[in-house]
Protein backbone atom coordinates (compact mmCIF):
# COMPACT_ATOMS: atom_id res chain seq x y z
CA UNK A 1 0.00 0.00 0.00
CA UNK A 2 1.46 3.70 -0.59
CA UNK A 3 1.43 6.01 1.75
CA UNK A 4 -0.04 9.20 1.25
CA UNK A 5 -1.18 10.69 4.26
CA UNK A 6 1.63 11.82 6.69
CA UNK A 7 0.42 12.25 10.60
CA UNK A 8 3.12 14.55 12.59
CA UNK A 9 2.83 14.56 16.22
CA UNK A 10 3.55 18.04 17.44
CA UNK A 11 7.40 16.71 18.48
CA UNK A 12 8.10 16.47 14.81
CA UNK A 13 7.54 19.81 14.25
CA UNK A 14 9.26 23.15 14.19
CA UNK A 15 7.08 24.62 16.89
CA UNK A 16 6.92 21.21 18.71
CA UNK A 17 3.16 22.98 19.43
CA UNK A 18 0.34 21.34 17.26
CA UNK A 19 -0.05 17.99 15.47
CA UNK A 20 0.67 18.52 11.30
CA UNK A 21 -0.67 16.31 8.59
CA UNK A 22 -0.04 16.67 5.11
CA UNK A 23 -0.41 14.71 1.76
CA UNK A 24 1.76 13.44 -0.90
CA UNK A 25 -0.44 12.08 -4.71
CA UNK A 26 2.79 11.99 -6.42
CA UNK A 27 2.91 9.68 -8.26
CA UNK A 28 0.03 7.10 -7.18
CA UNK A 29 -0.47 7.36 -3.71
CA UNK A 30 -3.16 9.51 -4.25
CA UNK A 31 -5.21 5.83 -4.51
CA UNK A 32 -5.11 6.00 -0.68
CA UNK A 33 -6.38 9.42 0.10
CA UNK A 34 -9.86 9.39 -2.11
CA UNK A 35 -11.45 6.96 -4.63
CA UNK A 36 -10.06 8.18 -7.94
CA UNK A 37 -8.59 7.15 -11.32
CA UNK A 38 -4.94 7.37 -10.12
CA UNK A 39 -3.00 8.04 -13.12
CA UNK A 40 -2.26 11.47 -15.29
CA UNK A 41 -4.14 10.71 -18.21
CA UNK A 42 -7.68 11.47 -16.46
CA UNK A 43 -8.33 14.92 -15.15
CA UNK A 44 -11.09 16.83 -13.17
CA UNK A 45 -12.19 19.35 -10.99
CA UNK A 46 -12.64 18.58 -7.38
CA UNK A 47 -14.30 19.97 -4.36
CA UNK A 48 -13.23 19.44 -1.01
CA UNK A 49 -15.01 20.00 2.50
CA UNK A 50 -12.74 19.24 5.86
CA UNK A 51 -13.57 19.91 9.41
CA UNK A 52 -10.93 20.52 11.68
CA UNK A 53 -10.06 21.83 15.72
CA UNK A 54 -10.04 25.07 16.13
CA UNK A 55 -6.61 26.34 15.85
CA UNK A 56 -5.18 24.24 12.70
CA UNK A 57 -5.02 25.92 9.93
CA UNK A 58 -6.01 23.93 6.68
CA UNK A 59 -5.22 24.36 3.01
CA UNK A 60 -5.63 22.34 0.00
CA UNK A 61 -4.28 22.92 -4.10
CA UNK A 62 -7.45 24.53 -4.93
CA UNK A 63 -8.09 27.67 -6.64
CA UNK A 64 -10.95 28.88 -3.99
CA UNK A 65 -11.36 28.41 -0.61
CA UNK A 66 -14.10 29.59 2.38
CA UNK A 67 -13.95 28.82 6.38
CA UNK A 68 -16.97 28.56 8.39
CA UNK A 69 -15.61 29.67 11.97
CA UNK A 70 -18.55 28.37 13.85
CA UNK A 71 -18.65 25.46 12.58
CA UNK A 72 -14.39 24.89 11.98
CA UNK A 73 -15.51 23.46 8.36
CA UNK A 74 -13.09 24.69 5.23
CA UNK A 75 -14.12 24.53 1.63
CA UNK A 76 -12.38 23.87 -0.99
CA UNK A 77 -12.79 24.41 -4.76
CA UNK A 78 -10.38 23.52 -8.00
CA UNK A 79 -12.12 24.71 -10.98
CA UNK A 80 -9.50 23.61 -13.77
CA UNK A 81 -9.23 19.90 -14.00
CA UNK A 82 -6.04 18.71 -12.47
CA UNK A 83 -4.81 14.92 -12.52
CA UNK A 84 -5.31 13.08 -8.83
CA UNK A 85 -2.02 13.68 -7.74
CA UNK A 86 -2.01 16.92 -8.00
CA UNK A 87 -4.56 17.16 -4.96
CA UNK A 88 -2.83 18.13 -1.61
CA UNK A 89 -4.07 18.76 1.68
CA UNK A 90 -1.91 20.18 4.49
CA UNK A 91 -3.08 21.47 7.91
CA UNK A 92 -1.41 22.80 11.39
CA UNK A 93 0.00 25.63 13.00
CA UNK A 94 0.52 27.65 9.93
CA UNK A 95 0.09 31.04 9.67
CA UNK A 96 0.94 33.26 6.31
CA UNK A 97 2.40 36.66 5.17
CA UNK A 98 2.09 38.42 1.66
CA UNK A 99 4.68 38.28 -0.74
CA UNK A 100 4.02 39.83 -3.69
CA UNK A 101 0.38 40.50 -4.97
CA UNK A 102 -0.46 37.11 -6.20
CA UNK A 103 1.49 35.04 -3.61
CA UNK A 104 1.86 34.76 0.24
CA UNK A 105 3.94 32.14 2.21
CA UNK A 106 2.44 29.59 5.06
CA UNK A 107 5.19 28.25 7.36
CA UNK A 108 4.97 27.51 11.28
CA UNK A 109 5.06 30.93 13.35
CA UNK A 110 8.48 30.32 14.37
CA UNK A 111 9.72 30.08 10.03
CA UNK A 112 7.76 32.26 8.90
CA UNK A 113 10.35 35.46 9.46
CA UNK A 114 12.84 33.05 7.37
CA UNK A 115 10.53 32.50 4.94
CA UNK A 116 9.43 36.02 4.30
CA UNK A 117 13.28 37.43 4.22
CA UNK A 118 13.96 34.78 1.66
CA UNK A 119 11.28 35.23 -0.99
CA UNK A 120 9.03 38.29 -0.46
CA UNK A 121 8.99 40.18 -3.97
CA UNK A 122 11.34 37.82 -6.01
CA UNK A 123 8.05 35.17 -6.75
CA UNK A 124 6.21 37.37 -8.70
CA UNK A 125 9.54 38.35 -10.11
CA UNK A 126 10.38 34.90 -11.51
CA UNK A 127 6.17 34.22 -12.20
CA UNK A 128 6.24 37.59 -14.47
CA UNK A 129 9.24 36.24 -16.04
CA UNK A 130 8.07 32.82 -16.69
CA UNK A 131 4.58 34.61 -18.08
CA UNK A 132 6.92 36.60 -20.37
CA UNK A 133 8.42 33.52 -21.90
CA UNK A 134 5.37 30.96 -21.72
CA UNK A 135 2.07 33.25 -21.63
CA UNK A 136 -0.36 33.98 -18.46
CA UNK A 137 -0.10 32.21 -15.40
CA UNK A 138 -3.78 30.78 -15.32
CA UNK A 139 -4.24 29.06 -11.65
CA UNK A 140 -4.59 32.81 -10.00
CA UNK A 141 -2.63 32.34 -7.47
CA UNK A 142 0.63 31.17 -6.65
CA UNK A 143 1.04 30.19 -2.33
CA UNK A 144 4.12 28.21 -1.04
CA UNK A 145 3.97 26.15 1.89
CA UNK A 146 6.73 25.38 3.76
CA UNK A 147 6.59 21.68 5.84
CA UNK A 148 8.36 20.22 8.15
CA UNK A 149 11.19 18.32 7.91
CA UNK A 150 9.46 14.60 6.99
CA UNK A 151 8.33 15.79 4.02
CA UNK A 152 9.76 12.91 1.98
CA UNK A 153 10.84 14.78 -1.15
CA UNK A 154 12.29 18.33 -1.45
CA UNK A 155 9.23 20.04 -2.97
CA UNK A 156 6.10 19.49 -5.23
CA UNK A 157 4.33 21.26 -7.75
CA UNK A 158 0.72 21.43 -5.98
CA UNK A 159 -1.44 24.12 -7.96
CA UNK A 160 -1.62 26.97 -6.44
CA UNK A 161 0.05 25.61 -3.48
CA UNK A 162 3.58 24.77 -4.06
CA UNK A 163 4.87 22.25 -1.37
CA UNK A 164 8.59 23.33 0.02
CA UNK A 165 10.52 21.66 2.57
CA UNK A 166 11.62 24.31 5.30
CA UNK A 167 15.26 22.92 5.48
CA UNK A 168 15.83 23.83 2.57
CA UNK A 169 15.56 27.43 3.86
CA UNK A 170 18.97 28.03 4.44
CA UNK A 171 20.02 27.10 1.31
CA UNK A 172 19.60 29.99 -0.70
CA UNK A 173 20.35 28.85 -4.03
CA UNK A 174 19.08 25.78 -4.01
CA UNK A 175 16.05 27.66 -2.69
CA UNK A 176 15.46 29.71 -5.55
CA UNK A 177 16.29 26.87 -7.92
CA UNK A 178 13.56 24.67 -6.02
CA UNK A 179 11.21 27.20 -6.13
CA UNK A 180 11.58 28.44 -9.88
CA UNK A 181 11.67 25.07 -10.89
CA UNK A 182 7.54 24.62 -9.23
CA UNK A 183 6.85 27.79 -10.90
CA UNK A 184 7.79 26.06 -14.09
CA UNK A 185 5.55 23.11 -13.29
CA UNK A 186 2.57 25.40 -13.62
CA UNK A 187 3.17 25.49 -17.21
CA UNK A 188 4.30 21.93 -17.73
CA UNK A 189 3.17 19.30 -15.93
CA UNK A 190 -0.09 20.70 -14.36
CA UNK A 191 -2.00 22.84 -17.38
CA UNK A 192 0.12 19.97 -19.60
CA UNK A 193 0.40 16.84 -18.30
CA UNK A 194 2.18 13.82 -19.20
CA UNK A 195 -0.93 10.89 -20.13
CA UNK A 196 1.98 8.05 -19.18
CA UNK A 197 4.07 7.57 -16.40
CA UNK A 198 6.44 6.24 -18.46
CA UNK A 199 7.10 9.79 -20.24
CA UNK A 200 7.72 11.85 -16.91
CA UNK A 201 10.27 13.67 -18.88
CA UNK A 202 7.77 14.94 -20.28
CA UNK A 203 6.84 17.15 -17.17
CA UNK A 204 9.70 17.15 -15.67
CA UNK A 205 12.48 17.73 -19.03
CA UNK A 206 10.29 20.49 -20.31
CA UNK A 207 9.89 22.13 -16.62
CA UNK A 208 13.84 22.26 -15.64
CA UNK A 209 14.12 23.47 -19.63
CA UNK A 210 11.86 26.99 -18.45
CA UNK A 211 13.00 26.98 -14.99
CA UNK A 212 16.65 27.48 -16.66
CA UNK A 213 15.14 30.03 -19.21
CA UNK A 214 13.47 31.89 -16.32
CA UNK A 215 16.89 31.59 -14.15
CA UNK A 216 18.45 33.32 -17.38
CA UNK A 217 15.98 35.68 -18.08
CA UNK A 218 16.39 36.98 -14.29
CA UNK A 219 19.96 35.78 -12.63
CA UNK A 220 22.12 35.79 -16.04
CA UNK A 221 23.28 32.96 -18.57
CA UNK A 222 26.70 32.43 -16.12
CA UNK A 223 24.17 30.97 -13.30
CA UNK A 224 22.39 29.31 -15.11
CA UNK A 225 25.44 27.19 -16.54
CA UNK A 226 26.78 26.92 -13.01
CA UNK A 227 23.31 24.65 -12.02
CA UNK A 228 23.75 23.14 -15.33
CA UNK A 229 26.84 21.46 -15.33
CA UNK A 230 25.89 20.49 -11.01
CA UNK A 231 23.55 19.32 -12.61
CA UNK A 232 24.74 17.38 -15.19
CA UNK A 233 27.60 15.85 -13.33
CA UNK A 234 25.65 14.38 -10.72
CA UNK A 235 23.79 12.84 -13.97
CA UNK A 236 26.73 11.29 -15.61
CA UNK A 237 27.52 10.18 -11.82
CA UNK A 238 24.58 8.29 -11.59
CA UNK A 239 25.25 6.83 -15.13
CA UNK A 240 28.60 5.42 -14.31
CA UNK A 241 26.63 3.85 -11.09
CA UNK A 242 23.93 2.55 -13.04
CA UNK A 243 25.59 1.36 -16.50
CA UNK A 244 24.89 2.83 -19.60
CA UNK A 245 22.76 0.28 -20.82
CA UNK A 246 20.38 0.40 -18.07
CA UNK A 247 16.98 0.39 -19.06
CA UNK A 248 16.18 3.35 -16.80
CA UNK A 249 17.98 5.76 -18.65
CA UNK A 250 15.85 5.62 -21.34
CA UNK A 251 13.09 8.91 -21.40
CA UNK A 252 10.57 6.37 -22.55
CA UNK A 253 10.58 3.92 -19.44
CA UNK A 254 9.09 0.83 -19.61
CA UNK A 255 6.70 0.38 -16.77
CA UNK A 256 5.89 -3.20 -15.50
CA UNK A 257 2.33 -4.07 -14.02
CA UNK A 258 3.02 -3.74 -9.81
CA UNK A 259 6.18 -1.40 -10.04
CA UNK A 260 5.19 2.18 -8.29
CA UNK A 261 6.16 4.72 -11.18
CA UNK A 262 8.17 7.21 -8.74
CA UNK A 263 10.67 3.74 -8.64
CA UNK A 264 11.15 5.00 -12.23
CA UNK A 265 12.49 8.79 -11.31
CA UNK A 266 15.71 9.59 -11.88
CA UNK A 267 18.25 12.13 -13.23
CA UNK A 268 17.34 10.59 -16.52
CA UNK A 269 14.18 12.02 -16.44
CA UNK A 270 15.24 15.75 -15.78
CA UNK A 271 18.62 15.91 -17.05
CA UNK A 272 18.21 13.97 -20.32
CA UNK A 273 14.97 15.00 -20.74
CA UNK A 274 16.30 18.70 -20.52
CA UNK A 275 19.04 18.02 -22.87
CA UNK A 276 16.69 16.63 -25.33
CA UNK A 277 14.41 19.83 -25.06
CA UNK A 278 17.45 22.09 -25.26
CA UNK A 279 18.58 20.46 -28.81
CA UNK A 280 14.91 20.50 -29.79
CA UNK A 281 15.42 24.85 -28.81
CA UNK A 282 18.90 24.84 -30.92
CA UNK A 283 17.48 23.41 -33.76
CA UNK A 284 14.85 26.81 -34.34
CA UNK A 285 18.45 28.73 -34.03
CA UNK A 286 17.15 31.06 -31.24
CA UNK A 287 15.49 30.61 -28.27
CA UNK A 288 13.18 32.90 -28.00
CA UNK A 289 11.85 31.10 -31.55
CA UNK A 290 11.60 27.92 -29.38
CA UNK A 291 9.52 29.72 -25.97
CA UNK A 292 6.94 30.83 -29.03
CA UNK A 293 6.67 27.43 -30.01
CA UNK A 294 6.18 26.52 -26.19
CA UNK A 295 3.54 28.74 -25.99
CA UNK A 296 1.52 27.63 -28.25
CA UNK A 297 1.88 24.22 -27.37
CA UNK A 298 0.29 25.23 -23.66
CA UNK A 299 -2.40 27.06 -25.05
CA UNK A 300 -3.15 23.68 -27.70
CA UNK A 301 -2.84 21.32 -24.78
CA UNK A 302 -3.62 23.18 -21.57
CA UNK A 303 -5.65 21.64 -18.88
CA UNK A 304 -5.19 18.23 -20.84
CA UNK A 305 -2.53 15.27 -21.26
CA UNK A 306 -0.35 14.69 -23.79
CA UNK A 307 2.56 12.15 -24.96
CA UNK A 308 5.68 12.59 -26.82
CA UNK A 309 4.54 13.07 -30.03
CA UNK A 310 1.91 15.44 -29.34
CA UNK A 311 4.60 17.42 -28.52
CA UNK A 312 7.17 16.45 -31.49
CA UNK A 313 4.83 16.95 -34.08
CA UNK A 314 3.42 19.74 -32.81
CA UNK A 315 7.03 21.19 -32.66
CA UNK A 316 7.30 20.25 -36.80
CA UNK A 317 3.88 21.70 -37.69
CA UNK A 318 5.33 24.50 -35.89
CA UNK A 319 8.55 24.61 -38.03
CA UNK A 320 7.75 23.63 -41.55
CA UNK A 321 11.33 24.60 -42.90
CA UNK A 322 12.90 22.19 -39.77
CA UNK A 323 9.92 18.99 -41.32
CA UNK A 324 11.35 19.74 -44.65
CA UNK A 325 14.58 18.93 -43.19
CA UNK A 326 13.57 16.16 -41.70
CA UNK A 327 15.68 17.07 -38.64
CA UNK A 328 13.88 14.31 -36.72
CA UNK A 329 15.59 11.78 -38.44
CA UNK A 330 19.36 13.08 -38.39
CA UNK A 331 21.27 10.74 -38.18
CA UNK A 332 22.77 9.80 -34.75
CA UNK A 333 20.66 12.46 -32.96
CA UNK A 334 16.91 10.78 -34.24
CA UNK A 335 14.13 11.74 -32.55
CA UNK A 336 13.50 8.06 -31.45
CA UNK A 337 16.90 7.34 -30.50
CA UNK A 338 16.51 10.37 -27.79
CA UNK A 339 13.23 8.70 -26.69
CA UNK A 340 14.37 4.96 -26.78
CA UNK A 341 18.28 4.74 -26.45
CA UNK A 342 20.01 3.96 -23.27
CA UNK A 343 22.62 5.68 -21.82
CA UNK A 344 23.61 9.94 -22.09
CA UNK A 345 21.86 12.24 -23.69
CA UNK A 346 23.03 12.23 -27.81
CA UNK A 347 23.72 15.61 -26.75
CA UNK A 348 24.63 18.23 -24.54
CA UNK A 349 24.41 22.23 -24.06
CA UNK A 350 26.72 24.61 -24.42
CA UNK A 351 28.09 26.12 -20.58
CA UNK A 352 30.82 27.68 -22.20
CA UNK A 353 28.73 31.33 -20.35
CA UNK A 354 29.16 30.08 -17.07
CA UNK A 355 32.88 29.41 -17.26
CA UNK A 356 33.95 32.45 -15.55
CA UNK A 357 32.13 30.21 -12.35
CA UNK A 358 33.08 26.83 -13.27
CA UNK A 359 36.86 27.34 -14.26
CA UNK A 360 37.49 28.78 -10.47
CA UNK A 361 36.15 25.33 -9.78
CA UNK A 362 38.22 23.17 -12.02
CA UNK A 363 41.16 24.65 -11.46
CA UNK A 364 40.81 24.43 -7.48
CA UNK A 365 39.79 21.03 -7.62
CA UNK A 366 43.04 19.72 -10.08
CA UNK A 367 45.38 21.71 -7.55
CA UNK A 368 44.17 19.84 -5.35
CA UNK A 369 44.18 16.33 -6.81
CA UNK A 370 47.42 16.63 -8.92
CA UNK A 371 50.49 14.41 -7.39
CA UNK A 372 52.81 16.05 -5.58
CA UNK A 373 50.30 18.38 -3.71
CA UNK A 374 51.28 21.79 -3.13
CA UNK A 375 48.80 22.32 -0.78
CA UNK A 376 50.11 25.90 -0.13
CA UNK A 377 48.95 26.84 -4.17
CA UNK A 378 45.53 24.80 -3.45
CA UNK A 379 44.75 27.21 -0.28
CA UNK A 380 45.35 30.38 -1.65
CA UNK A 381 43.68 29.99 -5.37
CA UNK A 382 40.41 30.25 -4.13
CA UNK A 383 38.14 31.86 -1.04
CA UNK A 384 35.57 29.31 -0.51
CA UNK A 385 33.50 32.39 1.29
CA UNK A 386 33.28 34.44 -1.41
CA UNK A 387 32.04 31.04 -4.02
CA UNK A 388 28.65 30.98 -4.90
CA UNK A 389 27.00 27.74 -3.12
CA UNK A 390 26.72 25.56 -6.47
CA UNK A 391 30.25 26.49 -6.87
CA UNK A 392 31.04 25.27 -3.65
CA UNK A 393 28.95 21.89 -3.84
CA UNK A 394 30.56 21.27 -7.69
CA UNK A 395 33.98 21.49 -6.03
CA UNK A 396 33.36 19.17 -2.97
CA UNK A 397 31.00 16.68 -5.01
CA UNK A 398 34.29 16.16 -7.47
CA UNK A 399 36.41 15.48 -4.43
CA UNK A 400 33.57 13.18 -2.98
CA UNK A 401 33.42 11.39 -6.16
CA UNK A 402 37.35 10.70 -6.30
CA UNK A 403 37.15 9.94 -2.37
CA UNK A 404 39.10 7.94 -0.79
CA UNK A 405 41.76 10.41 -1.07
CA UNK A 406 45.29 10.16 -0.03
CA UNK A 407 45.59 11.28 3.94
CA UNK A 408 47.70 13.75 3.22
CA UNK A 409 44.93 15.54 0.86
CA UNK A 410 42.19 15.35 3.63
CA UNK A 411 44.00 16.10 6.40
CA UNK A 412 45.40 19.81 4.46
CA UNK A 413 41.62 19.98 2.88
CA UNK A 414 40.72 20.09 6.67
CA UNK A 415 42.96 22.25 7.55
CA UNK A 416 41.91 24.53 5.00
CA UNK A 417 38.89 24.67 5.08
CA UNK A 418 36.67 22.57 7.67
CA UNK A 419 35.81 25.49 9.80
CA UNK A 420 34.79 27.86 6.76
CA UNK A 421 32.56 25.13 5.98
CA UNK A 422 31.06 25.01 9.45
CA UNK A 423 29.55 28.50 8.98
CA UNK A 424 27.78 27.42 5.48
CA UNK A 425 24.07 26.06 4.65
CA UNK A 426 23.60 22.53 4.80
CA UNK A 427 23.58 21.38 1.21
CA UNK A 428 27.74 22.34 1.32
CA UNK A 429 27.92 20.92 4.88
CA UNK A 430 26.51 17.16 4.18
CA UNK A 431 29.31 17.39 1.28
CA UNK A 432 31.91 18.08 3.25
CA UNK A 433 31.04 15.48 6.26
CA UNK A 434 30.37 12.50 3.85
CA UNK A 435 34.53 13.48 2.25
CA UNK A 436 35.22 13.06 6.11
CA UNK A 437 32.84 10.07 6.35
CA UNK A 438 34.45 8.50 3.10
CA UNK A 439 38.38 9.10 4.02
CA UNK A 440 37.89 8.01 8.09
CA UNK A 441 39.06 11.32 8.60
CA UNK A 442 38.53 10.68 12.58
CA UNK A 443 39.63 14.49 13.83
CA UNK A 444 36.49 15.68 11.98
CA UNK A 445 33.60 13.24 12.94
CA UNK A 446 32.29 14.99 15.80
CA UNK A 447 30.81 17.01 13.23
CA UNK A 448 29.29 14.48 11.42
CA UNK A 449 27.83 13.41 14.88
CA UNK A 450 26.50 16.86 15.46
CA UNK A 451 25.29 17.29 11.95
CA UNK A 452 23.33 14.14 12.50
CA UNK A 453 21.89 15.65 15.99
CA UNK A 454 20.33 18.58 14.65
CA UNK A 455 18.98 17.23 11.02
CA UNK A 456 15.51 15.58 10.92
CA UNK A 457 15.46 16.12 7.04
CA UNK A 458 15.85 12.27 5.08
CA UNK A 459 18.07 14.23 2.55
CA UNK A 460 20.64 15.37 4.71
CA UNK A 461 20.57 12.21 7.22
CA UNK A 462 20.02 9.24 4.80
CA UNK A 463 23.33 10.23 2.48
CA UNK A 464 25.57 10.33 5.49
CA UNK A 465 24.16 6.99 7.06
CA UNK A 466 24.52 5.06 3.81
CA UNK A 467 28.47 5.90 3.73
CA UNK A 468 28.92 5.71 7.82
CA UNK A 469 27.50 1.96 7.06
CA UNK A 470 29.38 0.96 3.54
CA UNK A 471 32.72 2.09 5.08
CA UNK A 472 34.12 0.79 9.05
CA UNK A 473 32.09 3.47 10.99
CA UNK A 474 28.64 1.90 11.26
CA UNK A 475 29.13 1.19 15.60
CA UNK A 476 29.44 4.77 15.24
CA UNK A 477 26.40 5.59 13.15
CA UNK A 478 24.53 3.01 15.22
CA UNK A 479 25.30 5.22 18.48
CA UNK A 480 24.06 8.30 16.96
CA UNK A 481 20.99 6.45 15.25
CA UNK A 482 20.05 5.36 19.08
CA UNK A 483 20.48 8.87 20.68
CA UNK A 484 18.25 10.56 18.10
CA UNK A 485 16.07 8.07 16.59
CA UNK A 486 13.37 9.77 18.73
CA UNK A 487 12.92 13.01 16.67
CA UNK A 488 12.90 11.27 13.35
CA UNK A 489 9.59 10.41 11.56
CA UNK A 490 8.91 6.08 12.04
CA UNK A 491 9.23 6.55 7.97
CA UNK A 492 12.71 7.68 8.43
CA UNK A 493 13.92 5.84 12.02
CA UNK A 494 12.63 2.56 9.88
CA UNK A 495 14.38 3.75 6.38
CA UNK A 496 17.69 4.49 8.49
CA UNK A 497 17.20 0.90 10.36
CA UNK A 498 16.98 -1.07 7.02
CA UNK A 499 20.77 0.59 6.37
CA UNK A 500 21.97 0.09 9.27
CA UNK A 501 20.30 -3.94 9.41
CA UNK A 502 22.27 -4.67 5.98
CA UNK A 503 25.31 -7.23 6.54
CA UNK A 504 24.15 -7.46 10.63
CA UNK A 505 21.71 -9.78 12.71
CA UNK A 506 18.28 -7.77 13.06
CA UNK A 507 18.21 -4.81 14.96
CA UNK A 508 15.90 -4.27 18.32
CA UNK A 509 12.56 -3.50 17.01
CA UNK A 510 11.49 -0.16 16.44
CA UNK A 511 7.50 0.99 16.88
CA UNK A 512 6.16 1.52 13.26
CA UNK A 513 2.73 0.81 13.63
CA UNK A 514 0.56 1.57 10.62
CA UNK A 515 3.64 2.76 8.73
CA UNK A 516 4.11 0.98 5.28
CA UNK A 517 7.36 1.68 3.29
CA UNK A 518 7.50 1.17 -0.56
CA UNK A 519 11.41 -0.18 -1.78
CA UNK A 520 12.22 1.97 -4.95
CA UNK A 521 14.78 0.37 -7.26
CA UNK A 522 16.89 3.82 -6.87
CA UNK A 523 16.53 6.03 -3.98
CA UNK A 524 16.16 9.90 -5.24
CA UNK A 525 15.44 12.77 -3.42
CA UNK A 526 12.78 14.04 -5.29
CA UNK A 527 9.11 11.95 -5.43
CA UNK A 528 10.73 8.79 -4.72
CA UNK A 529 9.51 7.25 -1.13
CA UNK A 530 10.91 5.19 1.68
CA UNK A 531 13.83 2.83 1.17
CA UNK A 532 17.46 3.04 0.23
CA UNK A 533 20.24 1.37 -2.00
CA UNK A 534 23.62 2.56 -1.35
CA UNK A 535 24.81 2.63 -5.07
CA UNK A 536 23.05 5.94 -5.36
CA UNK A 537 22.83 9.00 -2.63
CA UNK A 538 20.13 11.18 -2.57
CA UNK A 539 22.86 14.20 -3.05
CA UNK A 540 22.82 12.74 -6.92
CA UNK A 541 19.51 13.53 -7.19
CA UNK A 542 18.81 17.16 -5.11
CA UNK A 543 16.25 18.41 -7.33
CA UNK A 544 12.75 19.61 -7.19
CA UNK A 545 9.56 17.99 -8.27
Amino acid sequence: MFQQIWWLDPELTYGNAKPFVFTQGHSVCNRSFFPCFDTPAVKCTYSATVKAPAGIQVLMSATQSTYLEEEGVYQFYMEYPVPAYLVALVAGDLIHADIGPRSRVWAEPCLLPTAISKLSGIVERWLTAAESLYGPYIWGRYDIVFLPPSFPIVAMENPCLTFIISSILESDEFLIIDVIHEVAHSWFGNAVTNATWEEMWLSEGLATYAQRRITTETYGAAFTCLETAFRLDALHRQMKLLGEDNPVSKLQVKLEPGVNPSNLMNLFTYEKGYCFVYYLSQLCGDPRHFDSFLRAYIEKYKFTSVVAQDLLDSFLNFFPELKEQCVESKAGLEFERWLNATGPPLAEPDLSQGSSLTRPVETLFKLWTTEPLDSVAAASSADLTKWRTFQTVLFLDRLLDGSPLPHEVIKKLSECYSSQLDSMNAEIRIRWLQIVVRNDYYPDLYKVRRFLENQMSRMYTIPLYEDLCTGTLKSFALEIFYQTQNQLHPNLRKTIQQILSQGLNPLPAIDTTAVTTDTPAMVLEDKVSEATNGAISLRDVNVSA
